[in-house]
């Protein structure tokens, strides 16, 4: 377990020293204060996550976790010429699309469950991680991918249908 610990400690250090990474520069600032990134880092992670269970717009912050990281590496993605970062990204905002939907159905019940914010962080944050065990992947590949791959010619028949009658409303229209 120690030896994990002391692996994910590692990971975790060269991730945060990586010139590529948007948090790099702001990391190297923080730690002219004499602390470590490391733990600058830790801090960061523990008043972000007592700010989603006791904080004002909680849900504010959670969704700017959610979605500026993102928004951000899908715009390298578009503009780099490598083709996985793309798909990385795409399945990304497929999973967070339907989380999404789901979740406005959800909402009565979710406000009153007390770390709500902080679970729908760590969720959020489990889909973009640059891991083997990314969950946006995970999700894709084993619940949203066989689903489409069964249903997709019934929801293309569906969508062909209704945009025909859009298509004759609004000939009929002009």
């Amino acid at each position: 377990m120690a030896q994990k610990l002391q692996e994910i400690k590692e990971h975790l250090n060269k991730a945060l020293r990586d010139p590529s990474k948007p948090w790099t520069k702001i990391l190297d600032r923080a730690e002219q204060t004499g602390i470590d990134r490391l733990y600058i880092f830790i801090g960061g992670i523990a008043i972000i996550a007592l700010w989603l269970v006791f904080g004002f717009a909680a849900q504010l912050v959670c969704n700017s976790v959610g979605f500026l990281y993102p928004a951000y590496m899908s715009i390298h993605a578009i503009e780099s010429r490598k083709k996985d970062d793309d798909t990385k990204w795409l399945t990304y905002w497929v999973v967070f699309a339907l989380f999404s939907l789901l979740e406005y159905f959800a909402d009565l019940i979710a406000g009153w469950f007390p770390l709500y914010w902080l679970i729908k962080c760590v969720f959020l944050t489990w889909l973009m991680i640059p891991t083997d065990f990314n969950g946006s992947i995970t999700l894709y590949s084993k619940i949203i991918r066989p689903y489409f791959l069964k249903h997709h010619s019934t929801i293309d028949e569906t969508l062909n249908k209704v945009k025909e009658q859009v298509n004759k409303v609004t000939d009929k229209s002009e």
